[in-house]
């Protein structure tokens, strides 16, 4: 008797399955939208790791008492930690298997993000189409968008990058 596979999941033996990272080329429809899960809080080490690592040691990400006497009154989360995070937490989904990115354009910053803030994202799939330069990837571009714990939206970006047109090639050459 044969049960029903979990979605996200594929065989690879008997008695085995291996979970899917990253969604297909064929799936990446224009117009899907993804709701990215779990959320992610934003930790005092995310930021002052971000803040270090990037070398934006701005006392406003990394100073509580001058930022307290800002019009925010309390550290701001440096924008390039954002973006990581968010743009991180798309990638189980959407390009846990690219080959390459090509172009994050059109960021934008809405509102400030503090320790504490927990962010959501989703992404809309905008187009697709088979690679002229690479033939056996596809291009992808879509529109991410995030919002903290209140709904606020806080940022949004494009991002365009190739995945493999044939997934399960890809992961039984590599083990995913």
């Amino acid at each position: 008797m044969s049960t029903a596979l979990p979605h996200g999941y594929r065989t690879i033996g008997d008695g085995r399955i291996r979970e899917s990272v990253g969604l297909t080329y064929a799936a990446l429809t224009p117009g899907l939208i993804i709701e990215h899960r779990p959320g992610r809080t934003v930790t005092e080490l995310d930021s002052l790791l971000g803040a270090a690592l990037s070398g934006n040691v701005a006392p406003i990400h990394t100073d509580a008492h001058y930022s307290s006497q800002t019009q925010w009154g309390r550290i701001l989360v440096c924008s390039g930690v954002t973006l990581n995070l968010v743009a991180g937490m798309t990638v189980r989904s959407i390009s846990g298997l690219t080959t390459a990115n090509l172009a994050v354009d059109c960021v934008r910053f809405t509102a400030p993000v503090h320790i504490g803030d927990t962010l959501y994202a989703e992404t809309k799939i905008l187009t697709r189409r088979t690679s002229q330069s690479s033939p056996d990837n596809g291009v992808i571009t879509c529109h991410t968008t995030a919002h903290n714990q209140a709904g606020a939206p806080v940022m949004a970006f494009n991002r365009t990058f190739l995945i493999p047109l044939d997934a399960d090639t890809v992961r039984d050459a590599t083990n995913y």
